[in-house]
């Protein structure tokens, strides 16, 4: 279920006495559900709380908008099934795209398509689209940006040349794999229309595992309609990405043929978040790989230290929540009661996914102190 009314939600009229003994009618709506809003009691307190300009101008429609989400993928494997738990009933396709080198173009095993045909995501594979990325740009050993902008470019270019029967108004999100927008927010753009876009997601930042969170939100502009995505952004999902919208030279073409203005929005608030970045959440070995596998470009690179590549170092960070440079940041209290810790399914799954719901490296972690979480990790195997 999605928008939520309370028991008795269609609106009946109300006979009351009026003065001088006529009756009269008034019409009384049952209120929504906590956490629902408007008069449709369709719009979550993440879009309620947002800088959307066109609240009044919401109406449901006819037929749900068809979602596309394209998302690049190393190794982040825990986070991608979260991300499949937590949108699988709102988005109707996944774009996957995985490549057989690195970020930093050291060659690798293609994990992800192993794993979809063992049937680990059978539960989402109908929803898959994997685009398989075989080569490495030209250049993009010297400067890793250009292969960390390639990967986008190739991931939309090729996976929604391969769907059929796109039409203008569906939606298309880009996200890297640790950004996970919340279910509410996407079927909210699902099941309207009146919002304008651009748009952006308000994200919980987190380091580590969602016991380090960070101050603010990570706002993020990763989502806009298929239209936009084609006639202004020329179908490449890194232009979406870069908040230069109103410099592409087609933009007032394309505002001109909506009928509005267009004003980019973001869903949620720093306040009222509207999904998670959960930055390096990893096991151990996890972020060695990660480590290992950055692009050339994002200096200082901290992979090219080997010191840097130490697990038992990597255990520390964790433990601390500090960060490769030495030094270690100020983090607001996180507790896993509180509204918007983590997606559901983690919380759902807390004994599998506990790793990433309690820093594992706190005495009294797991009921067994640091040394005897650092031996359970390792049997559990590597890079997850």
């Amino acid at each position: 279920g999605g928008a939520g009314w309370a028991r008795g939600s269609l609106d009946k009229p109300l006979t009351h006495k009026a003065v001088g003994g006529r009756p009269r009618r008034r019409w009384v709506g049952c209120p929504c559900l906590p956490g629902w809003h408007g008069p449709y009691c369709g719009v979550p307190t993440m879009v309620q709380h947002s800088n959307l300009p066109t609240k009044e101008r919401l109406t449901p429609r006819a037929v749900p908008r068809r979602v596309i989400n394209a998302i690049n993928v190393n190794h982040e494997f825990d986070l991608l099934d979260v991300r499949f738990h937590e949108l699988g009933g709102v988005v109707d396709v996944f774009i996957v795209c995985e490549s057989n080198f690195t970020a930093f173009g050291d060659p690798k095993p293609l994990r992800f398509a192993e794993m979809l045909l063992n049937g680990t995501y059978g539960y989402v594979a109908a929803k898959v689209l994997y685009v398989f990325l075989d080569h490495f740009p030209s250049g993009g050993r010297q400067d890793g940006w250009i292969a960390d902008d390639y990967l986008r470019t190739f991931l939309t270019q090729n996976g929604m040349s391969r769907i059929a029967n796109l039409r203008d108004d569906d939606i298309f999100l880009i996200d890297d794999a640790d950004e996970i927008p919340a279910r509410d927010g996407v079927l909210f753009l699902k099941l309207f229309d009146g919002w304008t876009e651009p748009l952006a997601f308000h994200l919980r930042k987190s380091l580590y595992g969602f016991f380090w969170k960070q101050p603010g939100s990570l706002e993020v502009v990763s989502g806009c309609t298929v239209a936009m995505l084609f006639m202004v952004y020329n179908g490449d999902g890194i232009k979406l990405r870069r908040r230069e919208y109103y410099l592409m030279p087609n933009f007032r073409k394309y505002e001109n043929s909506t009928g509005h203005i267009l004003v980019p929005w973001s869903v949620g608030s720093p306040l009222h978040f509207a999904g998670w970045h959960c930055s390096w959440c990893f096991r151990p070995e996890g972020i060695r790989f990660k480590l290992l596998s950055a692009q050339n470009g994002d200096f200082p690179r901290w992979g090219n230290y080997q010191e840097k590549r130490d697990l038992s170092y990597i255990r520390e960070l964790i433990q601390t929540g500090g960060w490769f440079d030495g030094t270690e940041q100020e983090y607001p209290p996180a507790d896993p009661k509180e509204h918007m810790y983590a997606p559901k399914y983690l919380l759902q799954n807390y004994g599998r996914y506990k790793y990433l719901l309690e820093n594992p490296y706190l005495k009294g972690s797991w009921g067994q102190g640091p040394g005897r979480a650092v031996d359970t990790y390792n049997q559990t195997g590597g890079i997850t």
